[in-house]
C-alpha cells in the first residue's frame, strides 16, 4: 500500500517543517537556474535586499524575500537546523500563526536595520551590497523563546543549558564580530532580528501583542484570494416555537467547564512554572492543557 503523497505530507506538516521545505526548494531552484541559464545571480538580485535606497524603492518585496535566499549549503544548513530546534520549542507554547508572525517580522526587522546601517554609518559602506539568508528571522525565533521562557533547559551535546544562556552567547558573538568581520551588514541583520524577538517576548509577557497588526494584515491579504461561498438558498419560512426552559438548559450545558478568565489564570501559572523550572517540569496534564489552549487561540 502506497504511503501518503509528498503534497499531503507537506499540507499536514507544522509551520516549521513547511518553512524549511520552502527555503530548501527556493535554494535548489535558484541554483538550478544559475546552472542552466547562467543568470541566476541577476535574477536573485530582484529578491535579495539591496543597500541602495533607489533600488529598494523599485523592489520593496525584497525586505521579506531576501530571507528565503541563501548563499551556500552551510549557510542554509545551519539556519534550518537552528530553526528546527528552536521552532519546536516555540510551537509547544504558541500557535503556528504567532510563530510565523515572529519569523516574518524578525526578517523584516533585520532587513530594516541592515539598510539603515549601510545608509547612516559610512564606515560600513565599502560597496553596494545585497543581503540574503534567514538568519535574522531565525534569530528572532531563538531570542523570543529565550526571553519568554529563559530558564527552560535544553540538551547541548553532554550538558543541559538554559535558553537565556544560549541567547546571550549568540547575541554577544554577533556583536563582537561586527567591527572585524567582512559581513558587518549581515551581523547587524542578526541583531535586528534578535532585538525584535526580545521586544516581542517582553511585551507579550505584559499582555501586549505587538504582532497582532501583522496577523490581521495577513488574514486580510489571504482573504482576498479565498473564494466567496455561494449564497445559500432561502429556506421556506415556518413558525417555530421554542421552549424557554429547554433552551436555557441546553445553553447552560454547552458552556465550557472553565471560564475564559479561569483558563488564562491556569495558563499563566503553567508558563510561570516553565520560566522557573523548565518545560520538562510540567506534568502530562499540564502539557496537554497548554497544548489544547494553544490550539484554541
Amino acid at each position: 500500500m502506497a504511503g501518503p503523497s509528498l503534497s499531503y505530507q507537506f499540507k499536514t506538516a507544522n509551520i516549521v517543517v513547511k518553512l524549511i521545505v520552502i527555503n530548501v526548494l527556493v535554494w535548489i531552484g535558484f541554483m538550478l537556474l544559475e546552472w542552466m541559464l547562467n543568470s541566476g545571480a541577476i535574477l536573485s538580485h530582484w529578491f535579495s535586499l539591496p543597500t541602495d535606497l533607489g533600488r529598494l524603492i523599485i523592489q520593496p518585496w525584497s525586505l521579506l524575500t531576501y530571507a528565503f535566499l541563501h548563499a551556500g549549503f552551510w549557510h542554509i544548513f545551519w539556519n534550518m537546523l537552528i530553526l528546527y530546534w528552536f521552532g519546536q520549542i516555540v510551537l509547544n507554547l504558541f500557535t503556528e500563526k504567532r510563530f510565523l508572525t515572529i519569523y516574518l517580522l524578525g526578517a523584516l526587522s533585520g532587513g530594516v536595520l541592515f539598510v539603515l546601517a549601510y545608509n547612516l554609518f559610512p564606515v560600513l559602506i565599502t560597496s553596494s551590497a545585497y543581503l540574503v539568508g534567514a538568519s535574522a528571522a531565525v534569530r528572532a525565533i531563538m531570542i523570543f523563546i529565550a526571553a519568554y521562557t529563559p530558564n527552560t533547559e535544553v540538551r547541548v551535546i553532554f550538558f543541559n543549558v538554559k535558553l537565556w544562556h544560549i541567547g546571550v552567547f549568540v547575541v554577544l558573538t554577533d556583536l563582537i564580530q561586527i567591527p572585524s568581520s567582512g559581513n558587518a551588514g549581515g551581523l547587524l541583520a542578526h541583531v535586528g532580528g534578535a532585538i525584535f524577538g526580545y521586544v516581542y517576548a517582553q511585551q507579550l509577557g505584559k499582555g501586549n501583542d505587538i504582532g497582532l497588526w501583522w496577523e490581521r494584515l495577513a488574514d486580510n491579504f489571504v482573504g482576498l484570494f479565498k473564494a466567496k461561498p455561494k449564497a445559500a438558498k432561502k429556506a421556506k419560512m415556518k413558525t417555530v416555537y421554542k421552549n424557554k426552559t429547554t433552551s436555557e438548559r441546553t445553553s447552560y450545558r454547552s458552556r465550557p467547564s472553565m471560564s475564559k478568565n479561569e483558563k488564562q489564570v491556569k495558563i499563566d501559572a503553567i508558563l510561570d512554572k516553565i520560566s522557573k523550572s523548565g518545560y520538562d517540569s510540567l506534568s502530562k496534564d499540564e502539557k496537554d492543557f497548554l497544548f489544547k489552549a494553544g490550539k484554541e487561540n
